[in-house]
């Protein structure tokens, strides 16, 4: 364990040698000044892990001192020691940013509880959580052994995010490798669970969970009704993972009605998935209802131009009353901050549906920029940029502004995302779409053992552009390249986030609704 230093300055040090010989037994490396300048000094010069400062010594205060301190690093933990409680004093002392206070004269014992309250508080929280995991590790092992269910897997994915969210803010990449591993394990079985269940679920409906297409009508349209409108705000490429990091933030404003997980079509990409949301249909249906909306992969054009024709379409058809409703797609900054002042318009709907792409937006650009790849270099860092996004964005402002009336929100995605790893070699001709996680064409060639094919489109739903056409879908981490610029590829896309197969991260996502408070 790396030594812990303390830095300690007090005019009446020596009166305090014998905490000073108790926390050397201890273990603590202790350092001890008579007077701010020279604490200040070498706070300036070295590593400290925690400060004493008296708040009355002779030339620069205690006050001063910790002012001064904050400015050169606010990150470490600063506790005044002080033999008054008057309120003046106290604010200065919160003005600038202390982080505890003792009332002399101090004993040990507080010293001793202190310390571990601000330095050895993260190394037990570390250890404990650490040896939490290693116990769940060995039941979760147990349980993968086990033939899941669709809402055992739901389970399953969120104790590994949970994991995920725990570790994540520790310092041990020992455990960071076993979860990874775990996960990685989950995500084989998982695919298999799909493989042996996907049709059953598109062909009977009463074995299937809840899919895109039915999202809006049974987690949304029942929501609406003359006198509260309904926000359902879909954030592209959002996984569980990263709803779970801004959540907190709109829990702030919104009280959380219900955590729930619904499951994305395949292909889990957007022009499948999405506009299977907003049409209520399969891919299949919507090429046959829509033969001039619905485009296939080989056509040229936006593969998502038509959510909002599909969107009234399907409220006509599943909620046969009137609904004023509004649809809005934000790509770029200036388009949420003109929907934020539209916010009072939107008020008077009954249903508003609004698309934010930024997540999607920010997987492409992690792929494309190396700027972008080397901040979002793991999942860890992915999550962060998210929340970071979404604390500073037009979203946010307009869930605070529309928190203020009463309102139902929805937060949900049309699929997720999964970081690849392993090159998966397929040859097709020239009509294979681009994808890395899904191929669809003719003629593919393939290792069967490595994809999830299927021969005949319609069995999934799913449009069949030419005679011979199937589809393959990537499963766990991997992705596809074709032989003749191999290396290329694995050097270009190697560890980016993709989506349009198979994976616990991209498949089971969430769907949250809330409140108003």
């Amino acid at each position: 364990m790396q030594e812990t230093k303390i830095l300690w300055a007090d005019d009446e040090i020596d009166l305090l040698k014998p905490h000073i010989l108790l926390l050397n037994d201890k273990g603590y490396n202790v350092t001890t000044f008579t007077n701010g300048n020279d604490a200040l000094e070498a706070f300036g010069k070295e590593h400290f892990d925690l400060v004493f400062l008296d708040e009355n010594m002779p030339g620069l205060t205690g006050i001063e001192t910790l002012s001064a301190m904050k400015n050169l690093n606010p990150d470490i933990p600063v506790v005044l020691i002080t033999k008054s409680e008057e309120e003046n004093l106290m604010e200065d002392a919160i003005g600038s940013k202390i982080d505890d206070y003792l009332i002399k004269p101090v004993n040990p014992k507080q010293v001793l509880l202190t310390i571990k309250k601000f330095v050895d508080n993260k190394r037990l929280v570390s250890a404990k959580t650490s040896m939490a995991y290693q116990q769940d590790f060995r039941r979760l092992g147990m349980i993968l052994n086990d033939k899941l269910s669709y809402s055992e897997w739901i389970d399953f994915y969120k104790k590994i995010v949970f994991w995920e969210l725990e570790l994540g803010q520790l310092d041990d990449p020992q455990m960071h490798e076993i979860l990874t591993m775990q996960k990685q394990e989950a995500n084989t079985q998982f695919s298999k669970f799909i493989e042996d269940n996907y049709i059953d679920w598109i062909k009977n409906k009463d074995k299937s969970p809840l899919l895109s297409n039915e999202l809006l009508k049974k987690k949304a349209f029942p929501l609406i009704n003359e006198t509260t409108p309904v926000f359902f705000i879909l954030i592209d490429n959002l996984r569980y993972d990263q709803w779970k990091m801004i959540n907190p933030l709109i829990t702030e404003y919104f009280r959380l009605e219900e955590e729930d997980m619904y499951t994305s079509i395949l292909p889990t990409a957007t022009q499948y998935a999405r506009n299977s949301i907003f049409a209520g249909l399969m891919p299949l249906e919507m090429e046959k209802r829509f033969p001039s909306l619905w485009q296939n992969d080989d056509d040229e054009g936006g593969k998502n131009l038509h959510e909002e024709a599909f969107l009234a379409d399907n409220i006509k058809r599943n909620l046969r009353k009137e609904c004023k409703f509004s649809y809005h797609k934000i790509l770029t900054f200036d388009q949420g901050k003109d929907l934020l002042e539209q916010a009072n318009n939107l008020l008077k709907n009954d249903f508003n549906a609004i698309v934010f792409n930024f997540v999607d937006m920010l997987s492409h650009a992690r792929t494309d920029m190396q700027m972008i790849r080397e901040l979002a270099n793991d999942d860890a860092a992915y999550r962060s940029l998210t929340l970071s996004w979404f604390e500073h964005s037009p979203l946010f402002e307009l869930l605070k502004k529309i928190s203020q009336q009463k309102v139902k929100v929805i937060i949900t995605t049309d699929h997720g995302t999964i970081r690849v790893k392993k090159p998966v070699k397929v040859v097709g001709d020239k009509s294979t779409n681009t994808n890395l996680r899904y191929k669809q064409g003719r003629n593919l060639n393939f290792n069967a053992k490595e994809v999830f094919a299927i021969k005949n489109p319609q069995d999934a739903m799913l449009p069949k552009i030419n005679i011979s056409s199937s589809y393959i879908f990537a499963k766990e981490d991997s992705y596809f390249v074709y032989p003749n610029n191999y290396n290329q590829f694995v050097n270009y896309y190697n560890d980016t986030f993709q989506h349009g197969g198979i994976s616990l991260e991209e498949m089971i996502i969430p769907v949250i609704t809330y409140s108003s408070k």
